[in-house]
């Protein structure tokens, strides 16, 4: 199966070191996937959805609402993709951007940032969903999130800050608000880096958060399952 992965945003050179780009990350986190990079963020897209059997979208600095020549095509894509019924895992702003491109809403959260480990509790159990969890922690590592969904969605898995933790759009598009390809070591040093913006109290919090274990494995062959059903 050929999994083409939509790079919305690179790691910055200096946090490299940590767990390289999302080129990198993404791999780690799906070792059994073969993937075809596509750098959307500097305009490289595939020539139509049909390139790949599916995609995988990664976060972004950006927001999925920003006027930016990328976004846009990124979005047409995703409209392609759905259309195409071709599988798609959106991941932070992937996940967002499912929702905002198919005719949901996405802002900034009342609750602001949301940031270290969240405990997360599955509402909707899935055939792919194996092994199963009830509640599962993951990292995330956002301001924004979808406010609305669009039509023919259902929200698998929520926390407390993000009512729309997973959910899925169809039989073929799923969106992770979470970050399962993020090491912990990444995340400690963004939120490190983001203090003043993300707020003293809430980076204390995070950082002690990151204490927890988390479900990473699990993620890992949920989305593996989700990509593979239709690619056996």
């Amino acid at each position: 199966m050929k999994v083409g992965l939509l790079e919305c945003d690179h790691v910055a050179e200096k946090f490299r070191h940590i767990g390289g780009d999302y080129r990198d990350m993404f791999p780690a986190l799906l070792p059994n996937q073969k993937f075809e990079l596509y750098d959307v963020c500097n305009g490289y897209f595939p020539e139509s959805a049909q390139e790949c059997d599916a995609y995988v979208c990664t976060g972004s600095k950006y927001s999925v609402y920003d006027d930016i020549d990328w976004i846009h095509r990124l979005k047409a894509l995703v409209q392609e993709i759905h259309r195409a019924k071709k599988t798609f895992v959106g991941v932070c702003f992937g996940h967002q951007m499912m929702g905002e491109a198919l005719g949901g809403k996405v802002q900034k959260a009342e609750v602001g940032w949301c940031v270290g480990v969240h405990s997360f509790t599955l509402l909707q159990r899935e055939a792919w969903m194996t092994p199963t969890e009830n509640e599962f922690k993951l990292l995330m590592l956002c301001q924004d999130q979808v406010q609305e969904l669009p039509p023919d969605s259902r929200v698998l898995a929520q926390s407390p800050d993000c009512p729309v933790g997973m959910f899925t759009v169809g039989q073929a598009m799923l969106g992770i608000q979470a970050h399962p390809e993020f090491p912990k070591a990444y995340v400690s040093a963004i939120i490190q880096d983001r203090e003043q913006r993300i707020g003293e109290a809430k980076t204390r919090s995070a950082l002690e958060s990151l204490n927890q274990g988390t479900h990473t494995p699990t993620l890992s062959r949920w989305i593996s399952n989700f990509l593979e059903r239709a690619h056996p």
